[in-house]
């Protein structure tokens, strides 16, 4: 960040820390020299000893190793919500008791989701660089970040702080994913905290020292239980919660924080016959094709003037969705009946049809149909809570 403000402000020679060398090489237009300690500055100002500039950083090409998702046998239906919120930049919930593969399963969206862009990658490198955890030997982060927070994490732990106002998970997790597993478990602090850079895309932070915003557009992709002992619904175990118990659980997820997560899957355990099938699933590579279809799509559509700042459908505002989401009769007496049915809100509404947005662009339609707003509608979250 500091090269990057140096060029901005004229400035053309930076000399820096050694070990940070390679890091500053990436702001580019700017001769950067690796200084060892003062001595050897005040030597290379004299022309007594000169150091040579460093050479600009080149990561080098490297293997994805990101889990597959052939490896999870069964859950078809959740492999097709992970494409839906690769191909839109949607936010998910996954519901299941455990051991149904929830968290395998969210690991593996990485290996779907589009490459940082160069800006991207920047951008995300300096937050890194800002809370300390940049790579002298891989400055650039070239894989978007995958955060995964305990659920005892305090609310400053996700947001940051500290005498540095150093940047939290949310900020970490910039251009990528934010995993919170055992959602319920969050303190009531924490997961409210969510719902301002889910909305706005940055975070500010503020205590005694002063205040900073980041940025903060990030996936979120959460977990929970169905119920305390995770049993609530289960073909075979049976729950031991009362029905109270179950709604005071699932009532620990607010309405407003649901409001904000596009899609919501519950999950249920896998048969057998399933787990043995010898018929291959689709693989990450697979899917990533049709992901990065549907990218390109919205990466032409978004080009247009009056869309800055969009670069996928999950980012449009109210007014974008109106412009962008154009219906079919049908699909539009059905979202009418829904929205009077299900009570929805406005924000809900509109997370719908960026939903549908998503769905119609990975089958290749320009209008929304009933197909795309009825898979949309399926995901509905605050009814699979309310149950």
């Amino acid at each position: 960040p500091m090269a990057l403000a140096a060029r901005e402000a004229g400035i053309r020679t930076l000399y820096v820390p050694a070990d940070n060398a390679a890091e500053a090489t990436l702001a580019e237009g700017l001769t950067v020299y690796g200084v060892p300690d003062v001595g050897a500055l005040v030597a290379h100002l004299k022309n007594e000893t000169p150091l040579s500039p460093a050479p600009v950083w080149v990561p080098e090409p490297e293997e994805t190793g990101l889990p597959d998702l052939q490896d999870v046998m069964g859950q078809e239906h959740v492999k097709r919500a992970l494409e839906i919120a690769a191909a839109g930049g949607h936010n998910l919930l996954l519901i299941g008791s455990p051991g149904v593969g929830k968290s395998m399963l969210a690991k593996r969206l990485p290996s779907i989701l589009p490459e940082l862009s160069r800006p991207e990658a920047l951008e995300t490198s300096g937050i890194w660089s800002v809370a300390g955890l940049a790579d002298p030997q891989h400055p650039l982060l070239t894989r978007r970040p995958f955060r995964s927070p305990h659920h005892t994490a305090s609310a400053a732990a996700l947001t940051g702080g500290g005498p540095l106002l150093r940047p939290g998970e949310i900020s970490l997790a910039h251009n990528g994913v934010l995993f919170l597993d055992e959602l319920p478990e969050f303190s009531r602090e924490s997961l409210e905290v969510l719902r301002q850079p889910l909305e706005d895309g940055q975070i500010t932070v503020s205590r005694a020292a002063g205040s900073a915003t980041y940025p903060s557009h990030f996936q979120l992709v959460a977990a929970m239980n169905p119920c305390k002992c995770g049993y609530y619904g289960h073909p075979t175990r049976a729950c031991t919660c009362s029905p109270s118990a179950v709604r005071q659980y699932r009532s620990r997820v607010s309405g407003p924080l649901l409001d904000r997560i596009d899609l919501c899957v519950e999950m249920d355990p896998i048969a057998f016959d399933e787990l043995h099938t010898a018929a291959p699933s689709e693989s990450s590579a697979e899917l990533r094709k049709q992901v990065l279809a549907a990218r390109a799509i919205q990466a032409k559509r978004y080009a247009a003037p009056g869309f800055k700042g969009v670069h996928c459908n999950a980012q449009l505002n109210a007014g974008q969705v109106r412009r962008i989401c154009r219906m079919t009769p049908g699909a539009e007496q059905l979202l009418r009946s829904s929205y009077d049915a299900l009570g929805l809100s406005a924000r809900a509404h509109d997370r719908i049809l960026r939903v549908a947005r998503t769905v119609a662009d990975l089958a290749g339609k320009t209008l929304l149909d009933e197909d795309s707003l009825l898979e949309a509608l399926q995901y509905r979250a605050q009814e699979k809570l309310d149950g």
